[in-house]
């Protein structure tokens, strides 16, 4: 990487590259360079997900606490996250639920 970008939390532009990851020497901050390749979001089918995406559920989901999501509910307007369990990379609001983390892998696009 002949330039790299100014550290995105400081502004400091002695940042210098180790292996992958970019770091600031002023804050330590790390972080992934702006040309790496964002992440792909596919449905259960293999179909590509974006933010804004309806959604329907392809299984019945227990959730703790209440009674389950059944299959085949709508889900309008997801987001996709970056998953802080590695696992659940949709955040949604299930009308009766609230706020919930879905799976890709147990969605369908709709």
């Amino acid at each position: 990487m002949e330039n790299p970008p100014n550290c995105p939390q400081c502004d400091c532009e002695y940042v210098y590259s180790d292996g992958s990851i970019l770091i600031c020497p002023e804050c330590g901050f790390e972080f992934q360079p702006e040309d790496a390749e964002e992440k792909v979001y596919k449905d259960a089918n293999g179909n590509v997900l974006v933010d804004g995406d309806t959604v329907i559920v392809i299984q019945d989901l227990k959730v703790k606490g209440a009674s389950s999501i059944k299959k085949g509910t709508k889900v309008k307007n997801i987001r996709l996250i970056e998953p802080e369990d590695g696992v659940h990379d949709i955040s949604c609001k299930i009308d009766g639920f609230g706020a919930m983390l879905l799976k890709t892998s147990v969605v369908k696009k709709g």
